[in-house]
């Protein structure tokens, strides 16, 4: 079998630059992501923990001898660092009796810390100086090559107000690709194998790996329970009472709020839940702000998978589709935010004004983004409710915005309407 050829990620970029920053870089995300392929591209020595001959020796030698086991060229890659916890104490001190950069990665399907969404506490090491972080998830379109990259968010941001792109996707494409989900090692497969990898990840997901992260022992069954919710409650700010009644109606188990909120932690101390922040912007009325979280998963794929659903039974339910398809864009939003040094949140107000994403760069500049299937009457909407958005913001306190952007799932080209809007597939973005 020959060896598969490796894809060029965007993290490739970031994971160099961050090693001249830093003695070590933490690279975190879903298993499955890519991230240990990422790291051994650059890694001139590893000691791969997920094999568990290498774990034992590995455990044994840190009880023993940490020095040894630190050996090694640089950058030594230590994949799925959290089996030794000691690790993270052990590099630090060893960052800073070398003085070098770029000594170090570590990548990680689990963090060992748990988040309390009711008041963000968090429990976690301490590594300030020394750890660069660097999150990955599953791959966008530009990273699959299923994007033609005529349009560059980056370029949006710096002034870019003609655009130009042609779409290759018809809504059945996005259909299959949002299914078959951003994992590299289903890139490549014929469709029907490639539809198989997330089926095979809730597999994980419920049947070990949201138990074994922390020792602590959670039922399959609940789990899968929970996943079909949130898959049904994508792109919505659902609280946990929501939640609860989605499964009193649609499942046979009900669960309480402190069981579904420490469900909730570990699917995201193993990436796979990741919501999303609300933005608390300045307005130029007292419009009360919505700040609850938006739900989302990592990828979309694993709400189909969750909810047994196939391309074809996307394409008999547009409105499932639509909102699916805003976990795809969001997903692909921000791996190209990260790319460029920013992150995506979204907006509600009382009066259930909407903004499905805000892109937001270091510098404080920031574009508006709704995510829409397609069509005329869908575009014209988004349009509509991004400018009522526009006119709301105090422009003299954070700006105009760089873009007013629908992102849509069809269309045949990337345009501008009158007012300045862009319509952009997500078929033609690019970080």
């Amino acid at each position: 079998m020959e060896d598969l050829v490796y894809k060029p990620r965007i993290a490739d970029a970031r994971l160099d630059f961050l090693l001249r920053t830093a003695g070590a870089v933490l690279i975190k995300g879903p298993k499955w992501c890519g991230k240990t392929t990422t790291a051994q591209q650059i890694a001139q020595s590893q000691v791969m923990m997920a094999d568990p001959q290498i774990l034992r020796e590995s455990r044994q030698m840190a009880e023993n001898d940490m020095p040894t086991l630190l050996a090694g060229q640089t950058p030594r890659l230590f994949d799925e660092w959290q089996a030794i916890p000691d690790l993270w104490d052990s590099i630090r001190s060893e960052v800073d009796r070398r003085h070098k950069k770029g000594q170090f990665i570590l990548t990680g399907s689990a963090v060992p810390y748990q988040e309390d969404e009711e008041d963000n506490r968090r429990i976690n090491h301490s590594g300030a100086g020394r750890f660069a972080w660097l999150r990955m998830r599953p791959m966008s379109l530009w990273e699959s090559e299923e994007s033609t990259g005529e349009v560059s968010l980056l370029s949006l941001f710096e002034g870019q107000n003609k655009i130009v792109g042609q779409n290759k996707w018809n809504l059945s494409d996005i259909a299959f690709l949002l299914c078959r989900g951003g994992w590299p090692s289903a890139i490549s497969e014929p469709k029907d194998v490639a539809l198989e990898t997330a089926f095979s990840y809730i597999d994980a997901i419920t049947e070990s790996d949201i138990s074994r992260f922390d020792d602590t022992l959670r039922n399959p069954d609940r789990c899968r329970s929970l996943l079909r919710s949130l898959a049904r409650l994508q792109a919505s700010q659902a609280s946990y009472s929501v939640i609860r009644e989605d499964l009193m109606t649609n499942e046979p188990i009900t669960l309480s709020d402190k069981t579904i909120g420490s469900y909730l932690n570990a699917l995201r101390s193993i990436y796979v839940v990741e919501d999303m922040k609300a933005w608390n912007t300045n307005l130029r009325s007292k419009t009360a702000i919505r700040t609850s979280d938006t739900r989302y998963f990592v990828d979309p794929s694993i709400a189909t998978a969750a909810l047994g659903l196939s391309p074809d039974d996307l394409m008999h339910d547009l409105n499932t589709f639509g909102l699916l398809f805003e976990t795809m864009a969001v997903r692909d939003l921000r791996v190209y935010a990260e790319a460029i040094n920013g992150f995506v949140s979204h907006y509600r107000d009382k009066d259930n004004l909407e903004c499905d994403a805000v892109v937001h760069l270091r510098n404080g500049r920031y574009g508006l983004v709704e995510i829409k299937l397609g069509g005329t009457y869908s575009v014209e909407e988004a349009q509509k409710s991004l400018n009522k958005l526009h006119k709301k913001i105090d422009t003299d306190k954070v700006g105009e915005p760089a873009f007013r952007m629908v992102l849509t799932a069809t269309g045949m080209y990337a345009y501008a309407l009158k007012d300045g809007t862009l319509v952009v597939p997500i078929g033609c973005l690019k970080p």
